[in-house]
């Protein structure tokens, strides 16, 4: 009978790890309250402050939430999806973190290890010291130590961006030829992580948070160490695995109607499409056959997809009956990381931001809540103590009335039944 018990249970346990498609009634929520975030977009996209959205939410391991809002191409008035795939840029990163410390978890490699073991590039690092902006030439001294895999996770290294980064480093890597991430400059990306390797540092390693090209280089030790792509590495080892059907570096074609267009604002805050030249970013890039597999910007993938990935973390590593990373490495993962709070407020673990004491008494997140967001304007954050995940899901930057996400948050909590 005990035998019976444990097999009629065992699919039952399983089942109640994995996300089912289809939204479920809920006593977690006020249904009449939540239903102030379709209300709050819809006047949004009425005001021509937004074209579309898509926001989910699971609790407890159940999807409660989970509808698209407005356009997903304005001109053609065509309704945003609630599957549609987005082009989620730094969400990227937190999920190229999760292969590096796969490998951690192999013993190929340790989170204080210095990368030039790995990329002698970037052996015996130095810091900017003077720059001058007249012909982009600078000095640069020792670095007091090397980076570390930990550096890198947490942004703490001293690797600036190419793109958005400080106007120094903007300088420095562009005369250099250093890619921004989604952009190669007709280079491989080990090529491109080498050549970063010979660059200045904007600070000494573990001074303080930068946001820069970080996760670009973990995802190419990711192939160095795995002997694979980054596309392959992931598609095997975390998409596959999770059943993530909707998450790509290279979207197909077949799926390509599913991605709605970017927009940005004119000089006015006009909403404007944007254009294939406008900041060198081709927003038809998931559908161009790159090799170039950029680990901070490279991925695109649906709410639900991400959804997925967030909860393999609160269920402690494990998705789909599979213990992706184990239970201690999911705690790590969100956990403070750094001497020094990120932005003067909240922590930052393996991947992501964390919101500290201080934040949790100044928002509605709980403290331990873990968030990033995505350059196009996607975000998320996950609640560990209520067990719950939050997706808003846009193609829309810079968008000057982003208030939606924060009254999105609040309309969230307001709805929660204790």
């Amino acid at each position: 009978m005990k035998k019976l018990l444990i097999l009629f249970l065992l699919p039952l346990s399983l089942a109640a790890q994995v996300l089912s498609p289809v939204v479920q009634p809920t006593a977690d929520f006020d249904a009449k309250k939540l239903e102030a975030v379709d209300a709050l977009l819809k006047s949004y996209v009425e005001k021509n402050h937004l074209v579309g959205a898509v926001t989910l939410i699971v609790k407890n391991n159940q999807l409660v939430h989970y509808k698209g809002h407005g356009y997903a191409d304005l001109a053609s008035k065509k309704p945003m999806p609630a599957d549609a795939i987005f082009r989620i840029m730094s969400q990227t990163k937190a999920l190229t973190s999760l292969g590096i410390l796969q490998l951690f978890e192999q013993g190929k490699l340790r989170l204080d290890q210095p990368i030039s073991d790995f990329l002698p590039s970037f052996k015996s690092p130095r810091v900017l010291k003077d720059f001058n902006a007249a012909d982009t030439s600078y000095t640069s001294e020792p670095a007091k130590r090397e980076i570390t895999f930990r550096d890198l996770l947490t942004h703490s290294s001293g690797l600036d961006y190419a793109g958005i980064g400080s106007d120094k480093m903007k300088a420095i890597y562009a005369k250099a030829g250093v890619p921004s991430g989604l952009g190669d400059n007709g280079t491989t990306l080990l090529q491109a992580i080498t050549k970063l390797g010979t660059m200045p540092l904007i600070h000494n390693p573990g001074e303080k948070f930068t946001y820069g090209l970080n996760s670009d280089l973990l995802g190419c030790i990711v192939e160095i160490v795995s002997g694979m792509t980054l596309e392959a590495y992931c598609n095997k080892y975390i998409f596959e695995p999770m059943g993530m059907k909707d998450t790509y570096f290279n979207v197909p074609a077949s799926k390509g109607n599913r991605l709605p267009t970017v927009y940005t604002e004119d000089s006015n805050k006009k909403i404007i499409e944007w254009g294939p030249t406008f900041r060198n970013i081709d927003p038809n890039y998931p559908l161009l056959g790159t090799t170039f597999f950029s680990g901070g910007a490279g991925l695109s993938s649906s709410a639900f997809d991400y959804a997925i990935f967030l909860q393999m973390i609160l269920n402690g590593g494990k998705y789909n009956g599979k213990q992706i990373i184990s239970p201690r490495t999911a705690e790590l993962m969100v956990s403070p990381q750094l001497d020094f709070k990120y932005e003067g407020l909240n922590d930052f673990g393996l991947g992501f931001a964390i919101t500290s004491e201080k934040a949790a008494n100044l928002n509605a997140r709980n403290k331990g809540s873990f968030s990033w967001g995505g350059y196009y304007g996607t975000t998320y954050w996950a609640d560990p103590k209520e067990k719950l995940i939050c997706l808003i899901m846009t193609q829309h930057t810079p968008n000057s009335h982003t208030g939606f996400q924060a009254k999105i948050e609040n309309i969230i909590y307001g709805s929660l039944i204790k």
